[in-house]
């Protein structure tokens, strides 16, 4: 099994936790999923401030779960440390780039695990191993000692096979955190353009929001496949700030995998010129969103617009076209498991404006009781 990268000896009585290896956890060193770091690892001297909650309940750390290297990719495939294993299929992806931490909680080796989202690296594990997973609002959890790979868009967030225990999750990174919300009253239904969906999933999400018996809206958003394509400049810039030293030196660049070497590369070679265009049109679209959201609750769409890949087409897929965008916004989203006609269940996203995790979870918890899906059918 490739869902760890350190399995530890826990000794908490609380719940069983996975901690995806970027987050730093004392005496243990953390690889990024990536062997040229690794190799130099040294263990953490410290916790990264978001375990705090973790320790203060006596969460039983399982292990630093695997991830696509360095966060740099949505798959969920790690060809140094093997491929966590899809659990519907194992000739699938598993998604990424937090595949370990969804993995660990869909096979029952975690009750709850902590992920990184960038561009989607919760949500889209979440859709693909049929489990719920929550992106925070940029800058609520503590990024201090989580490797970063582009710090703009960087989120910490919990996973888990439900509501509740995403819910719980988040009450560990964040202590005192309650549902405090009703569910929203209106939701909006958004249909981006130019981004083909399987009929399948756009069916099964329509179908879980009618069987909910919230009010919805259909939402015209204009803008979703310029953000997506806006996002590039940034993530790949921000990413060779923080990890392009790994290619300055043969011995480091030989240990990354081509599809990282190239995006680093790229992302180093980024004109200034986009770079501004794409930071600017980043603050025009996340005050688009937010005059949306002050029209309705919530917004709706799949979370990812295809079901899971086989393994052999991992590369090249439009995984992110759904979910990079919110990311763009810095606002939280959920992606929770609906059930669909095909054999995988489909996922629905809800996003909120910044600070609306209650208002989302509580949402979900409607959905999912009306939806009648949980990941005990994985």
């Amino acid at each position: 099994m490739a869902t760890f990268i350190t399995r530890l000896e826990y000794s908490g009585t609380g719940v069983r936790l996975a901690v995806k290896d970027l987050i730093d956890i004392i005496g243990v060193p953390t690889t990024a999923g990536c062997r040229a770091v690794a190799q130099t690892a040294l263990p953490a001297q410290r916790d990264a401030p978001c375990m705090a909650g973790a320790r203060a309940a006596g969460a039983a750390i399982v292990g630093k779960a695997n991830l696509y290297e360095l966060a740099f990719g949505a798959s969920g495939v790690n060809e140094w440390f093997g491929t966590p294993v899809n659990p519907f299929d194992p000739g699938l992806v598993p998604g990424g780039s937090s595949s370990g931490s969804a993995v660990a909680v869909a096979d029952g080796d975690a009750d709850i695990a902590y992920g990184s989202d960038t561009g989607g690296s919760i949500r889209i594990p979440a859709a693909f191993c049929g489990v719920t997973g929550l992106k925070t609002t940029h800058g609520r959890i503590s990024l201090t000692g989580v490797w970063p790979l582009a710090p703009s868009l960087d989120t910490v967030g919990p996973m888990a096979r439900d509501i509740a225990g995403v819910t719980a999750g988040m009450a560990l990174l964040e202590p005192g955190f309650v549902l405090d919300a009703a569910q929203a009253g209106r939701l909006g239904r958004i249909r981006p353009a130019g981004i083909t969906v399987d009929p399948r999933i756009d069916a099964a999400v329509d179908a879980a929001l009618a069987r909910c018996g919230l009010a919805v809206t259909e939402i015209s958003l204009a803008g979703w496949l310029d953000a997506w394509h806006a996002s590039e400049p940034i993530i790949g810039t921000e990413a060779a700030e923080a990890d392009g030293y790994l290619l300055s030196q043969p011995a480091t660049r030989a240990r990354l995998s081509a599809p990282v070497v190239a995006r680093l590369e790229k992302g180093a070679a980024q004109a200034a010129g986009q770079l501004q265009r794409a930071r600017a049109f980043r603050d025009d679209w996340r005050e688009a969103v937010a005059s949306v959201l002050a029209e309705v609750d919530l917004l709706v769409l799949p979370t990812v617009p295809f079901f899971a890949p086989p393994l052999a087409q991992a590369h090249g897929s439009a995984y992110t076209a759904y979910t990079m965008p919110v990311n763009m916004t810095g606002f939280p989203a959920l992606a929770m498991p609906v059930p669909s006609a095909h054999a995988l269940p489909a996922s629905l996203q809800l996003i909120g404006p910044a600070g609306s995790e209650a208002l989302l979870l509580a949402t979900g918890a409607i959905i999912e009781a009306a939806a009648g899906y949980t990941s005990t059918s994985a």
